[in-house]
């Protein structure tokens, strides 16, 4: 790819081209900043993600939630989000627009080290830098903090806020779980829906919403069971890429890959149940389809801590358009929140250990999914080449939107019955597949590879003859005839990785 197109914009492009997402929406009127529409692709993209990230829950135990995503302003003043929800943001001195300034900084200087230095800070850093407005080049005030909480009102009088998160919707109904769970700890419960942020001047597209799907599964769990989580003993000898703070204070931006049990040893996790909470964070990510290689979880700095986090770690996707892009985090947040919660709702929300009143501890993984929906296309993306007159996405079989394309060699003979009975066997079979008569072969696979399509089946006056079909592969363009008969079961292995499509060659 010429190195004199912007990465974003060519992904960007493609994605607005081939129906993955459009915006900002609504676009027939100029568009509002950080809101988008998924297409028919992205939505598909997205379906498999969740359906990834539901399965991944549920196979360890999490059961699935739903609340509503408004709440009153008592809520949140007990959250904390009323109070410090806020994001650090600077203005132009000549045209007036807004900026959050951490973003900017790392935008214009993408080595900087500002994790965690507050509004005071960030603007020494402008001024040092020489960080200037992006759109008129001019300097920047100095940098304020601005609360990301969206407003609304219930009836006439009564205040009341968008959730930014899902997390705090999912802490209330603690006694509920209780309940469910008839008083025995520990409790796992996950929840996948709707949040909100009013960002200043969102950036970077998709990576920065004002509206979003969260994802957030927590454990309410007693100090004594994370020390002794029989989990833990089935994923100790698995690998992770770390990148602790104390690596990162030495000036160390790669990380180590270590075993989990060595983590512990020396002293980057404290406790194991929290350490299967990163584990399973990092294999929701691999299972979407992520490599070793683009992924890394960073512990956060000292400096970026809560006062209440007990630990916290961030899993980073590489992407080709902006580098290193958090992406999920994973918190050790003590009792802070079912305290907070017990004192302004004058509830209890604690469970009877030895007779005394015990506030349980949360474990808690959150992540929103549009940013792993943008990094997955970026990560897929190929550029044109000599071998291919186009750009092209290289989806993992199993997450491709659209898995199989059938093509009748033509549209207008007695190839369609044919095709059209494969198309629907497939489709029973599970696949998501779309059916395409549009032009030559050969363009229509171009249009499959430009949306990550990665096995196009054609039906040909051979197959009237003895039955057999071509399979093309996506990522070799090779193809291969085989059994109509075979077809699903075949396919099927394709799409899990149980056979590569070579052997079949």
């Amino acid at each position: 790819m010429s190195s004199e197109r912007d990465f974003s914009d060519v992904i960007t492009g493609l994605a607005k081209k081939r129906g993955f997402f459009w915006g900002p929406s609504p676009e027939i009127y100029g568009g509002s900043s950080g809101f988008y529409d998924l297409g028919p692709l992205g939505k598909l993209l997205k379906n498999r993600l969740e359906s990834i990230i539901r399965s991944s829950f549920v196979k360890t135990n999490f059961w699935e939630v739903e609340c509503p995503t408004v709440s009153i302003e008592a809520v949140w003043k007990a959250s904390g989000h009323l109070d410090g929800f806020i994001d650090p943001v600077t203005q132009c001195t000549k045209c007036g627009q807004v900026f959050r300034a951490d973003n900017l900084i790392m935008e214009q200087n993408p080595d900087a080290q500002i994790a965690g230095q507050t509004v005071d800070q960030l603007t020494e850093t402008i001024d040092k830098l020489g960080v200037v407005c992006p759109a008129c080049k001019n300097p920047l005030g100095p940098v304020e903090s601005y609360n990301l909480m969206m407003k609304t009102r219930l009836g006439l009088e009564q205040d009341a806020y968008l959730r930014p998160e899902t997390a705090t919707s999912t802490y209330l109904l603690f006694r509920r779980f209780l309940t469910f769970f008839r008083d025995k700890l520990p409790m796992q419960v996950f929840q996948i829906g709707k949040a909100y942020r009013n960002e200043i001047s969102p950036r970077q597209g998709m990576l920065r919403l004002r509206e979003f799907t969260q994802t957030e599964g927590q454990i309410f769990i007693l100090e004594e069971d994370e020390k002794s989580w029989p989990q833990y003993d089935s994923i100790k000898n698995q690998d992770l890429p770390l990148l602790s703070n104390k690596a990162q204070q030495k000036g160390t931006t790669d990380s180590v890959t270590m075993k989990v049990s060595d983590a512990i040893k020396k002293g980057h996790f404290q406790k194991p149940a929290y350490a299967w909470c990163v584990y399973l964070a990092y294999s929701i990510f691999r299972n979407m389809g992520f490599s070793k290689d683009n992924l890394r979880l960073r512990q956060h700095l000292p400096s970026e801590m809560a006062h209440y986090a007990q630990d916290a770690w961030d899993l980073e996707i590489h992407t080709q358009s902006f580098g290193w892009v958090e992406c999920c985090g994973i918190h050790d947040r003590g009792n802070y929140d079912l305290t907070r919660h017990q004192e302004f709702s004058k509830e209890k929300l604690n469970v009877s250990v030895n007779k005394q009143p015990v506030v349980p501890n949360i474990l808690e993984i959150a992540f929103g999914i549009e940013r792993p929906l943008f990094c997955l296309i970026d990560n897929a993306f190929r550029p044109e080449s000599e071998l291919r007159d186009t750009d092209w996405l290289q989806f993992p079989p199993e997450v491709a939107p659209i898995q199989v394309a059938v093509f009748p060699l033509m549209g207008k003979d007695e190839l369609l019955g044919p095709a059209h009975q494969i198309y629907d066997e497939l489709m029973e079979a599970g696949f998501i597949v779309q059916f395409d008569v549009g032009g030559s072969i050969g363009r229509r696979y171009r249009r499959q590879d430009e949306v990550g399509t990665p096995f196009c089946i054609t039906i040909d006056y051979t197959t009237l003859e003895d039955g057999t079909i071509t399979i093309r592969d996506r990522d070799s363009m090779d193809q291969v005839r085989v059994n109509r008969n075979e077809l699903t079961s075949i396919l099927r292995k394709l799409v899990r990785g149980l056979v590569s499509f070579g052997s079949l060659i």
